[in-house]
């Protein structure tokens, strides 16, 4: 991936001095050492008239695979493939922005000791990236960009220059041009803009995100008007972290006006908690899960399909569950899920509740078997589709629960998801979304094979129009007309 930096200047003021501000000397090509690559920073031009400071990140895509996030987007068919094959080593994105703070770091705080009057300076600048994926399209480039001084130019790059009728891609050929900014804030405004257009992080997002996005937000991001969008997306939609530092930034906001208060700014964060807060749909989807399983009278449940255990812990703070199990065939998760759960630290009783098993739900599997209920919550939709017989069978057909509870995401509601680019699903290894209908027709035929009655609930806002983000099928056993119900009454 490329980025490069220019500026013009006079015999008074050269714009070699771009070399200063940046602590790079434009007479030498330097090479720096990065967690997933190499990071060059060179001059393709340095005159006194023109000097431009091009960075060049290498990224070594082996490298990117054994951290864990070289996974390319869109659900590839090939996944082992796509985890090599992909626009991470090309397109600007964290990846560029953690370069850009690691190789320019005094300048991106304004230190400059050889010229700090230069530091502390506007400058003529015109920045370029040649790709940059910009999800939510030009139009977006421009709002967040636009409003901090920049002109913007954001060419959409053709899916394929021969074919012109394939349309656009999401990337854009992005040009900047500003006479009115320090080095400094161009350098931070890209730093935090060029992940929040690309709407992924390479690492994961702990807590101190906050801190560096208001460390490279200050002095323009309490004020912008995006100011919502950009702070969710920068910290990865992490609810918890985005109402944090939306607080933070109120209370910047609140500290530089002319006519705040202290008693304001000391109650601003106590208003915001006063206010009612969204609750996260993945919590929407538990607390219905939960809903049904007490009306279904279950005490032995299964979680198949259980991931990191978010689900297996909200039960097991129910003592009406007398045995949950949560199942997943993905060692990794269920790792996390132990750690999640403190299973080497719980009592002899709470322990004796809970059960991590490796296993896929395309085979048999006898030891789920006798269970009062099973939970597939967002599971269906990250196999591909000719493999759902399999786990319908093995479910249904082989476990059969009194009470089988199946959540996935209704894909009509993604149209009021501002940040999700129309035609693409909500996570990258989501193998299909369903609408309303396609779900019930394939409920309802799941139902009638192995001999349970279906409902249908939504989870979370119901839409008039394009129904709830969350679709719910609860399949409840039938009593009568089965071989196995008839041996049931006869033992009871």
């Amino acid at each position: 991936m490329f980025l490069t930096i220019s500026t013009t200047g006079t015999e008074e003021r050269p714009a070699t001095d771009l070399g200063f501000l940046l602590h790079k000397h434009p007479d030498r090509a330097q090479a720096f050492s990065t967690s997933y690559g190499t990071a060059h920073v060179l001059y393709p031009e340095a005159d006194a008239q023109r000097c431009t400071a091009a960075l060049l990140l290498e990224v070594d895509p082996v490298a990117l695979v054994r951290r864990g996030k070289g996974k390319g987007r869109g659900g590839a068919p090939d996944a082992a493939l796509a985890q090599y094959v992909n626009d991470r080593p090309y397109a600007a994105s964290s990846l560029l922005a953690v370069a850009l703070s690691g190789v320019f770091s005094s300048a991106m705080r304004g230190v400059c000791t050889a010229r700090p009057q230069r530091a502390a300076q506007p400058l003529p600048l015109r920045v370029e990236v040649p790709a940059l994926p910009a999800r939510g399209g030009p139009d977006l480039v421009r709002r967040l960009f636009e409003p901090l001084g920049w002109t913007v130019s954001a060419e959409p790059v053709a899916l394929d220059a021969e074919f012109p009728e394939w349309g656009d891609s999401w990337y854009v050929r992005l040009v900047l041009e500003s006479e009115t900014l320090r080095l400094s804030e161009a350098l931070r405004h890209l730093y935090v803009l060029l992940p929040v257009l690309d709407d992924a992080k390479h690492y994961w997002v702990a807590a101190d995100e906050v801190d560096k996005l208001l460390r490279a937000g200050e002095g323009w991001l309490p004020g912008h008007p995006e100011q919502k969008l950009i702070t969710s997306r920068f910290l990865s939609r992490r609810w918890s972290l985005t109402r944090q530092a939306m607080e933070r930034l109120e209370l910047v906001r609140l500290a530089e006006t002319d006519d705040a208060d202290v008693t304001e700014i000391d109650n601003a964060v106590a208003t915001e908690t006063e206010e009612e807060k969204p609750t996260p749909l993945a919590v929407l989807r538990r607390e219905a899960i939960t809903a049904v399983l007490h009306e279904t009278g279950a005490a032995r449940v299964l979680d198949l399909g259980c991931g990191q255990g978010q689900l297996v812990q909200a039960l097991l703070k129910d003592a009406r569950f007398t045995e949950i199990v949560g199942v997943d065939v993905s060692m990794r998760a269920l790792t996390i899920a132990s750690r999640r759960l403190r299973l080497d630290r719980m009592g002899e009783r709470q322990a004796a509740r809970v059960k991590l098993l490796q296993g896929s739900l395309a085979y048999t599997d006898r030891r789920l078997k006798g269970y009062d209920a099973a939970v597939l919550s967002e599971v269906i939709e990250h196999l591909d589709l000719p493999r759902l017989p399999a786990l319908e069978y093995a479910v249904f057909g082989s476990a059969r629960p009194r009470t089988v509870v199946v959540t996935t995401p209704n894909v009509e509601y993604n149209v009021r998801w501002e940040s999700l680019p129309a035609g693409h699903v909500r996570h990258g290894d989501h193998r299909f979304e369903w609408t309303r209908e396609e779900f019930r027709a394939w409920a309802g035929a799941v139902a009638e094979r192995h001999g349970y009655d279906v409902q249908f609930r939504p989870v979370g806002p119901d839409d008039p129009e394009v129904g709830p983000p969350t679709q719910m099928a609860v399949f409840l056993k039938k009593t009568e007309n089965t071989g196995e119900n008839e041996k049931e009454a006869k033992a009871a």
